[in-house]
């Protein structure tokens, strides 16, 4: 960490990182171990929770934005944390959470069955070597486990810059029976006005990358779905 984040990390650290129990490695959340959203923010709102926020560039203005939504963010890389940690403060943002644990760990353990009501995954490391596609976050495994914790009619945010990877976005979720895509006659979906442009995102643009918006909605896979949560696109 840098001096300034240093400073941020032993300031901050206390008012919005979790202590979560840890499994075998220093990412990894111990079985048993869960989280109760209405006790960790003391009170009942709709819960978000962002993958990967990073430095917090995005993050914190939409949580800003959005102080009727509670945040819980899964960020592995201290010195992000500890950055995004800053902005927080400096924003007075007390709706929002940080465990640093792996993204299929917090979704496996610490989130209770259908209590989240949107899911924020703008972009994911693209891992772009063909030989390091395994290693990307969103595959049919996580789409399952999302399912289960996401309510019914609950959203699916996500964004990317790699051609290839929104590819695979749209082709494991329009494929899954639990999600459907808003937007499925569009390339892309719209930009979500609340998502600001980051430095990130200014970068791929930059180098000519195309940004690619997804917004998926979690249905009832069976035959007959009720009226509150049909199959067909929204907007």
């Amino acid at each position: 960490m840098t001096p300034a984040q240093r400073r941020a990390w032993e300031s901050y650290r206390d008012r919005w990182v979790l202590d979560v129990p840890r499994g075998e490695t220093s990412t990894s959340v111990a079985p048993g171990a869960t989280l109760d959203p209405a006790a960790l923010f003391g009170r009942a709102a709709p819960l978000v929770v962002e993958i990967g926020p990073g430095m917090g560039d995005s993050l914190a203005p939409m949580a800003a934005a959005n102080r009727h939504l509670d945040v819980l963010a899964f960020e592995v890389f201290e010195p992000a944390i500890a950055a995004l940690l800053a902005r927080l403060a400096t924003g007075d943002i007390g709706n929002v959470r940080i465990a640093s644990v792996d993204a299929v760990d917090g979704f496996a353990h610490l989130l209770p069955p259908d209590s989240v009501h949107e899911v924020w995954m703008f972009f994911p490391d693209p891992w772009h070597k063909a030989r390091h596609h395994k290693r990307r976050l969103l595959s049919p495994q996580f789409a399952d486990l999302v399912a289960t914790r996401l309510r019914l009619g609950g959203r699916w945010r996500l964004a990317t810059d790699w051609p290839d990877y929104a590819a695979q976005i749209r082709d494991v979720l329009d494929r899954h029976p639990e999600f459907v895509n808003e937007h499925p006659d569009a390339e892309s979906a719209p930009r979500w006005v609340d998502r600001p442009v980051t430095r990130f995102e200014q970068r791929g643009l930059d180098a000519g990358r195309t940004i690619t918006d997804f917004c998926y909605r979690r249905v009832d896979p069976s035959p007959e779905l009720d009226d509150a949560h049909p199959r067909s696109s929204s907007t």
